[in-house]
């Protein structure tokens, strides 16, 4: 008889509890707490000999450092840690979505962010954020390559398709952005030359403000893209020992889109949002800080307090009835204030390395990711009625007269070529007799 197959290391195993496979989707469009995804990226030349330490049961479920196969000749499902036996953690983890190493950012935008633009044109602020250690992915699932576009310029070239469609059906809609980074504690435009500090603050009508902060309106895609791309060159980034192109700064690209529309004859609706996508530094490994010297070595360690403060923030939010946040604790955590806990629909696409070689930085990344889908939220839309002055009435009214005229000028033309068929008609009737 033909001898039982062998299950492949990332093969869920027969009558195992992992949860059955679901039907794929978008992300849960009214949780009513943050969304969370997990990206696994493939393993990189360096890593192909070690153990994978994820094991992918369905787009909602993962395993982190799953058994290993029963061997003879190793230690029967446990590994060697420090010439001691240690048993594999073997933890099962499911968040919202989670995307193996075959899916690409066209696939991700698609089953993430693409369902978000109609929630941002509804009115509602969002905010997409990757988090990881370093070398991870996360830069590359947000911004991507030159020929393997990010998350980014897929969901803003989507947004300007839909607003291009509103604009076709008469409707105002105008875009403009934003882009900052925050390095080293100081907070810096992108997108203008002079590289001066900007100052935070809290507004009572807008929320958080970053003063003196350059807004550029933008009217097609490309322009927006452009934008982008020269803010991402302005972007701080040297060798770690993960990445030879490491971003050592968080940044946060920021679109705002403000939708007029007519509610009646004196008034008009308009819907103001904006949607904040945040490429979040690395973390840095407290070993590789220490090594670590000068300027490198300040920029690992704010880096890492920085991250410290937003999962201080992820932490508190997590637990109901905990009354002050530390949003305070960092520049990063101040910006992100209404992203994390106001009214706004959040995703954090939690980026992830398989390898043995990250099992610590992947372990934390997930405990990370799992306690932000305890966070709640509350989206609300930015609709605001706005009474026309009384100076517009004026205006209101000559523009309805015009219109009158002009229907009255159409009518009395249809009127004066009835007038005429008729003649004719008459004409030819004579004829008829006649003849």
């Amino acid at each position: 008889s033909r001898p039982p197959r062998k299950r492949r290391s990332n093969e869920p195993a027969p009558n195992s509890a992992a949860p059955k496979r679901r039907r794929s989707g978008g992300l849960p469009s009214a949780s009513g707490r943050v969304n969370v995804a997990v990206r696994v990226r493939p393993l990189h030349d360096r890593e192909a000999e070690t153990a994978s330490i994820v094991r992918v049961v369905d787009e909602r479920c993962l395993v982190f450092d799953p058994k290993a196969e029963a061997d003879p000749f190793y230690f029967q499902g446990q590994r060697a840690c420090g010439g001691l036996v240690k048993p594999n953690k073997d933890q099962t983890f499911m968040f919202d979505k989670v995307f193996d190493e075959t899916k690409d950012n066209v696939y991700i935008f698609e089953h993430t962010t693409k369902e978000m633009v109609t929630t941002l044109l509804d009115g509602c602020n969002c905010s997409v954020f990757a988090y990881g250690a370093t070398g991870a992915g996360k830069t590359f699932t947000m911004l991507g390559t030159e020929h393997c576009p990010g998350v980014v310029s897929l969901t803003v070239s989507h947004l300007y398709e839909r607003v291009d469609q509103l604009r076709s059906e008469g409707q105002s809609c105008d875009v403009a952005v934003a882009y900052v980074e925050v390095y080293n504690e100081v907070v810096r435009d992108l997108l203008c030359s002079s590289g001066a500090p900007l100052i935070v603050r809290d507004d009572p009508a807008k929320g958080i403000v970053i003063s003196n902060l350059s807004i550029h309106k933008v009217k097609e895609a490309d322009a927006l893209l452009e934008l982008l791309l020269k803010g991402n060159k302005n972007r701080t980034q040297h060798a770690t020992d993960a990445n030879a192109e490491s971003s050592r700064s968080h940044a946060i690209f920021q679109v705002y889109v403000t939708q007029t529309e007519t509610v009646t004859g004196t008034s008009k609706g308009i819907r103001a949002s904006k949607m904040s996508f945040i490429d979040l530094a690395g973390s840095e490994r407290a070993a590789a800080v220490s090594r670590n010297i000068g300027a490198r070595l300040r920029e690992g360690t704010k880096i890492n307090l920085s991250l410290l403060a937003l999962g201080n923030c992820i932490d508190a939010l997590s637990k109901n009835g905990v009354q002050r946040i530390p949003y305070r604790g960092s520049k990063l955590t101040h910006i992100l204030k209404d992203s994390l806990g106001g009214t706004c629909r959040t995703l954090m696409i939690a980026a992830v390395t398989p390898s043995k070689l990250s099992y610590t930085d992947t372990y934390n990344t997930l405990k990370y990711a799992e306690r932000a889908m305890k966070i709640e939220l509350q989206a609300k839309k930015n609709v605001m009625n706005v009474n026309v002055h009384m100076s517009m009435y004026s205006a209101l009214i000559e523009e309805y007269k015009q219109k009158v005229d002009g229907l009255q000028r159409k009518l009395d033309g249809a009127e004066t070529e009835k007038a005429a068929l008729a003649a004719k008609v008459r004409e030819l009737e004579k004829s008829l007799e006649l003849a």
